[in-house]
């Protein structure tokens, strides 16, 4: 594959350089699905304990280690950083990054503000650089067989659609999204943004969303607000409910059944993307979507290579976060008049 030369930069070589930023437990997460594309990218690895860095090296068959976020982001064999260090931090290593040539993938949630995302938005488009948001639940299979079931008219018009992502998962004590300042917000900001993000990329686009959030439970190790209901319109006036907890039982063992419902219609399916049944045009049918990359990561690096490689945008781009945290905002605004989601 030919390398591409993009604004302010030099030509990107093939295979691809990785630096991750942050070594941590999502980085590990990250690193056993892109050693599946080892013949398009290889990958270093920084973190401020310079032991920690070489372990992940060595653990994930990386080509160095760094000591330091900025020795990586300074490397010139460098071609694009994983910013995976707490949100708190994204903004200056993304702006820092984009300054210096380098592509970048953020993890989500990327900024806390939408204030953050338009600066990001406009460093990106100066540095001529690829900027993904990692948002990996929008390429899981589960996300790419609603778009299509959609998209084909299964069900017709979609008219209501109803998620659910209940969980009882509490955070130890020690953990930094205890610390909403390090983390962004709480739980449904940290975590929540994923199924957001499905709800609004399906075909239709959110345009009104209403937050319900429960008075939080401060008791035990885990002090987050945990737990939001959220009703939404769409654009072709469809609407919908999301309901988020990490705080409540689920079904069974995880289980969580989600369901959309058209004029001609219903798809019901396992959140996690086990199952997806299809009662609609050309009979009931049951679909599995896939098990091999069930989280998305792969399609996702796939996506931000290839983009790198060939100069055109990523999905998961800048502009798709934004619409994704306007959303947000207006959720905290009607949850909680007095707070925004940063708080």
């Amino acid at each position: 594959m030919r390398p591409t030369t993009t604004a302010r930069s030099r030509p990107t070589s093939h295979p691809v350089h990785l630096a991750f930023l942050g070594c941590g437990f999502i980085t590990g997460v990250h690193s056993r699905h892109v050693k599946r594309l080892r013949d398009d990218v290889v990958c270093s690895y920084a973190s401020r304990d310079r032991e920690k860095a070489e372990a992940f090296c060595r653990r994930y068959l990386g080509v160095g280690s760094y000591d330091s976020y900025g020795a990586a982001i300074d490397d010139p064999a460098v071609d694009a950083v994983v910013i995976a260090v707490p949100p708190r931090f994204h903004l200056e290593l993304t702006l820092r990054a984009l300054s210096a040539g380098k592509h970048v993938l953020v993890e989500k949630p990327a900024y806390p503000r939408t204030d953050d995302f338009l600066r990001v938005q406009a460093a990106r488009s100066d540095s001529g650089r690829v900027l993904l948001v990692g948002e990996n639940d929008h390429y899981k299979p589960l996300a790419v067989c609603l778009r299509g079931l959609l998209r084909d008219g299964v069900i017709g018009d979609l008219v209501l659609a109803h998620f659910t992502t209940l969980m009882k998962r509490l955070k130890p004590a020690d953990d930094w999204r205890n610390d909403e300042g390090m983390a962004g917000g709480d739980a449904f900001f940290e975590e929540g943004i994923h199924w957001l993000h499905i709800a609004n990329s399906l075909g239709p686009a959110i345009t009104e969303a209403h937050g319900f959030r429960p008075p939080p439970s401060r008791d035990g190790p885990d002090r987050r607000a945990k737990s939001m209901l959220v009703a939404f319109r769409y654009d072709n006036d469809a609407a919908g409910t999301l309901y988020y907890s990490r705080e409540v039982p689920s079904l069974f063992r995880g289980v969580r059944l989600s369901q959309l419902f058209g004029r001609d219609g219903i798809i019901t399916f396992e959140s996690n993307g086990a199952f997806v049944f299809v009662r609609g045009v050309g009979g009931p049918r049951m679909i599995l979507p896939g098990f091999r990359d069930m989280r998305g990561y792969q399609a996702m690096y796939r996506d931000f290579v290839g983009a790198i490689l060939t100069g055109r945008a990523p999905e998961m781009s800048i502009d798709a976060a934004i619409a994704d945290q306007r959303l947000m905002d207006q959720i905290y605004a009607t949850a909680d008049p007095r707070a925004d989601s940063s708080c």
